[in-house]
Parts: C-alpha cells; structure tokens; sequence
C-alpha cells in the first residue's frame, strides 16, 4: 500500500467502532504520524478511551493503560527499581510507560507532581530512573484524556505539560442518527473485533516519511509568523513556543502524506493551527472576563496575516 493508503486505512478502521468522528481520528492519526500526543477533553462517555483503544488495535502496537487518581505516584508511572536479595542488586520493574501507545485515562485527576513524570518520556522518549536513563519502545504515542477543568476534582494541566501535546481535541456528542448507529454497532462490533490494518514496522516507515515533506521556506515563515503573532496579542500573556512551531510543522507534514501530497501547503497550516496552536496560548484576565477564546484569537490571527502566494511544488 501507498503511505496515503495505509494511514486513510488505520481511520476506516477506527471508524469501524467511532461513529461519526472521521475528523477526530484523522487528528490523532496525524498526530501519530507526526510522532506527537493527543489530549483529548471532554465530558465522560463520549468515546475517547475507545478512540486510543482502536488507534492501537489499528497498528498493532503494544497497549497500555494508566488511569490517573488523586494517590497515584510518579512511580506508578515510570517504575521503580527494587532490591533483590537473591541477586543483590536493584533491579528495574518497568511501568506502564513503557508501552507503545499509552492511554493516560482522565490525566488530570492526579496531582502535578505525578502528571509530570509524564513530562521527560513525551519530549525524549526516554525515562530516567536513579540516575539510568533507559530508552521506550519505539513507535511511542500518548494520548491523555481529560474532563473538563470546571469538574470537581480536577487539577488543570501545567503549562509545560501542555505545551508536550501536538493537538488537543474535543470529541463531542454525536448527532441523534449518529447515536442511534453507536447502539446499532454496539450489538455488532466491539474495539474487541477490531484487527491491525498496517504493522508497526509500517507505522514507524510512515514516521520516518513524514519527515521527508518538503516544507517551503515560505511556508516556514508563515508558522513563524503565526507564532510571533500570538506572543504580541494583547489578550495573551504567554504566546506559542518554538516547540509550537515545530509542533505545527510536522503535524502538517503528516497531514499532507494524508491527503497524498508530498509538499505542504498553507491550507494545511490554516486547518492545523487551532488545534496545535490553541492550548499553548494563556489568556489574560481580561479576555477571560469577555468570553474570549484562545481558539478564536487564532483564528482571528489567521485572518489577519498574510498567506504565502508561491506556488508550491517539490523541488
């Protein structure tokens, strides 16, 4: 299969199970492409641990689960090294880190101390236990769940934590007639049923493609500017990071593989930067006093700013 083809296959297979959510997947599949994480927010029951769940069935990637409570330990997270009399010699017991896709089920129901033992795996793949730093699996893909912050018992995420996610998504609840096909699909096919559609040696080919879309040095420019421009917004106090920029230019890369292009183009930048952009924004008082938004001060910034004309093409 050609690369558009297997990845429009890991979506028709999540589709399989997630009714009416082809956006959502395309996201977190580009977002795995791009070697980045998801955070997906909303309320409880709309479908966001079954989304990871067939994400990793699609692939063929080794599963893991962490379901984040307020006692849970950053050794809980990343292991712990325990003595062993017989050997006498500490010995590591990994955790649920340590996996391929990770489920971080409900993320910020736990205190920032444990959500940051998080923090080294999702930038350098690596964790660091006394001292060791030991590598994680490769493909290595995190996707975070979480209910709204205005929930009793939640601990908003720390800006630093944030800033590690490619892309935060909301699901939302589906239509009547796309709900009425949930329950006609629950009586038939289960996350259980699904099957890998791609191997994970083809996923990481994929990852190491990605890479290989060529990106414009207009089009370079123009995220740039982007960036700058939500660091002068006189709503916002603190602006998109580099790490933002570069964030968005990969998640475009994956998205140009997807719809078979080997360039990126600006409509792909427009359609990425709310999602990549917006939750690396922090908004002053003000603007949360009005209403205002870190999504649509992004669109507003698209609005405003000046789209490159030069005609794309690979050179």
């Amino acid at each position: 299969m050609k690369n558009q083809e297997k990845i429009l296959a890991i979506i028709n297979n999540i589709e399989r199970v997630i009714i009416g959510k082809r956006d959502i997947a395309e996201l977190c599949v580009v977002a795995l492409v791009a070697q980045g994480h998801v955070l997906l927010e909303d309320v409880p029951g709309v479908g966001k641990t079954m989304m990871v769940r067939a994400l990793a069935k699609s692939v063929g990637a080794q599963f893991k689960r962490i379901q984040f409570t307020p006692d849970l330990l950053p050794s809980d997270v990343i292991g712990v090294s325990i003595y062993n009399p017989k050997d006498m010699e500490f010995q590591f017991r990994p955790g649920p880190i340590m996996g391929n896709i990770v489920l971080a089920d409900e993320i910020n129901r736990t205190s920032p101390k444990t959500q940051s033992a998080l923090l080294e795996g999702m930038e350098e793949a690596t964790v660091t236990i006394d001292g060791v730093t030991m590598n994680i699996p490769k493909p290595f893909f995190v996707m975070a769940t979480q209910n709204p912050i205005e929930h009793e018992g939640t601990y908003p995420l720390p800006e630093a934590q944030l800033d590690r996610f490619l892309i935060k998504l909301r699901m939302g609840y589906p239509s009547q007639a796309e709900e009425v096909e949930v329950l006609n699909r629950s009586q038939s096919t289960t996350v259980i049923d699904l099957d890998a559609v791609i191997s994970l040696e083809d996923l990481i080919a994929l990852q190491n493609e990605a890479k290989e879309i060529v990106v414009d040095d207009t089009i370079k420019n123009y995220i740039v500017d982007l960036a700058n421009r939500t660091r002068k917004d006189s709503y916002i106090y603190l602006g998109v990071s580099p790490r933002g920029s570069l964030a968005l230019m990969k998640a475009s890369q994956a998205l140009a593989m997807l719809r078979g292009r080997d360039f990126v183009t600006p409509d792909d930048i427009q359609y990425l930067a709310p999602y990549v952009f917006s939750h690396r924004m922090m908004l002053r008082s003000e603007a949360r006093y009005e209403g205002i938004t870190t999504q649509e001060i992004v669109e507003r910034i698209l609005a405003k700013t000046n789209v490159p004309i030069k005609r794309l093409v690979k050179q």
